[in-house]
């Protein structure tokens, strides 16, 4: 049985061959029309969502799939009632496939090695593999000498950058990690795990931006997280014209989405010629439709 739930539990191989499936969708999508063609797509959302949602949703109907979004106190998905596991060897006798997204990494990692039913994350707190794998395609189509792209990441260490260093220990690209020394020390030996001679850190956004092709960020507070105290070290971190002038001349700028103007980004950079957010967004329902059928495939 095969699930989705980090990238660094996969193979180059298998990352690439996801990728190209989504790639042959995205060119030919009636060929794909039926490819899930009486599967249904369990979808358990426990924190919000806009594009995870429409994408894996719009995405399964157009593999002539159904899809069925069910909330996780109304079924007892909350262990008060009964057991996670029990609720999904009942779900696996409607269902083909579950997407959770929630708070509660352990627990989607606990229930993929039950094995009962491929289970895709959608996002927890510690990573969102369906987001960077999206933004891959992405930069694949807008380099065509991918390997060579010079990436920054800039902001906060969060679960997008942590599924990013999966991503690139596994390309081995150029990736600079732009985070504040006062919260980068709290994820030091994290990352002493994944470093490599292409993957450094940086406090100094200026420094660590100069002359990349693809600037990353994400909001500075993640979705859920509580307390704001760690804004005051954000300080000159906000991905704007200067940051972009001293880029490469063909830099993009990606952002997950939702972006907090003013914070991260202005909003000359998020709306401005370099940006390709809405590129982002709409390549990830290419980028589920592959993951659903890699899983679904005996």
């Amino acid at each position: 049985m095969k699930h989705f739930i980090d990238i660094n539990n996969f193979k180059k191989k298998e990352i690439d061959e996801i990728i190209l499936l989504a790639k042959k969708i995205k060119k030919n999508p009636k060929k794909y029309s039926s490819s899930c063609k009486d599967k249904t797509l369990g979808l358990i959302f426990e924190k919000q969502s806009l594009r995870t949602r429409l994408s894996f949703n719009v995405g399964m109907q157009k593999l002539g799939g159904s899809v069925l979004e069910l909330q996780s106190k109304d079924i007892g998905f909350d262990n008060k009632r009964e057991k996670a596991e029990d609720v999904l060897n009942v779900l696996n006798q409607y269902i083909d496939c579950l997407m959770i997204r929630n708070n509660n990494h352990t627990q989607i990692v606990n229930l993929s090695k039950e094995n009962i039913l491929p289970i895709i994350n959608g996002l927890t707190e510690y990573s969102h593999p369906c987001q960077i794998l999206g933004d891959f395609l992405t930069i694949q189509e807008k380099f065509n000498k991918y390997k060579n792209v010079s990436i920054a990441w800039v902001g906060d260490y969060n679960n997008v950058l942590r599924s990013l260093i999966h991503l690139q220990n596994i390309y081995n690209f150029k990736l600079n990690i732009v985070v504040p020394n006062q919260i980068f020390k709290y994820y030091k030996n994290e990352f002493s795990k994944f470093e490599n001679k292409n993957l450094r850190h940086y406090s100094d956004p200026i420094e660590g931006t100069t002359k990349s092709n693809c600037i990353m960020t994400d909001v500075w507070i993640s979705m859920g997280e509580k307390g704001n105290n760690k804004k005051k070290y954000f300080k000159n971190f906000t991905v704007n014209e200067k940051i972009i002038s001293k880029a490469s001349k063909n830099v993009i700028f990606m952002h997950c989405l939702p972006a907090k103007r003013g914070q991260e980004v202005t909003s000359d950079v998020l709306d401005g010629k370099n940006s390709v957010v809405l590129m982002q967004a709409k390549n990830r329902m290419y980028i589920q439709q592959a993951i659903l059928i890699y899983v679904l495939k005996k």
